[in-house]
């Protein structure tokens, strides 16, 4: 093993570190904004209607409860997700990567 080949892993090493670093802080500056969204979302929506956030959270729960139950349920032979089980199926997928996303994330974000 000679110096070159040394010096190339080392440098190889430190470009994937300081790669990972980066990725790492943008990745928890992401998750801070899309909590610090949500958490606006909920705030303006509260000041403006509290009866209408109630209802829409409400919704949006059945929405994700419809989805996730589809999602989990094998589906007849022949019989494919159409329409409203394919819409409440995304949305369920999509809620949960975005709590999957905000759990490992945003737990330790110290910007609130």
């Amino acid at each position: 093993m000679g110096v070159r080949s040394v010096v190339k892993g080392v440098g190889e090493f430190l470009v994937e570190l300081v790669g990972e670093a980066v990725a790492e802080v943008v990745l928890s500056l992401l998750a801070c904004a899309v909590l610090g969204l949500l958490a606006l979302i909920v705030h303006v929506s509260w000041s403006f209607s509290p009866r209408v956030t109630v209802a829409g959270a409400g919704l949006l729960s059945l929405a994700v409860a419809h989805g996730a139950w589809r999602a989990f349920r094998t589906p007849a032979k022949g019989r494919h997700r159409r329409g409203l089980a394919a819409a409440t199926a995304v949305v369920f997928t999509v809620t949960a990567a975005t709590a999957a996303f905000l759990a490992f994330y945003a737990s330790d974000c110290g910007c609130f």
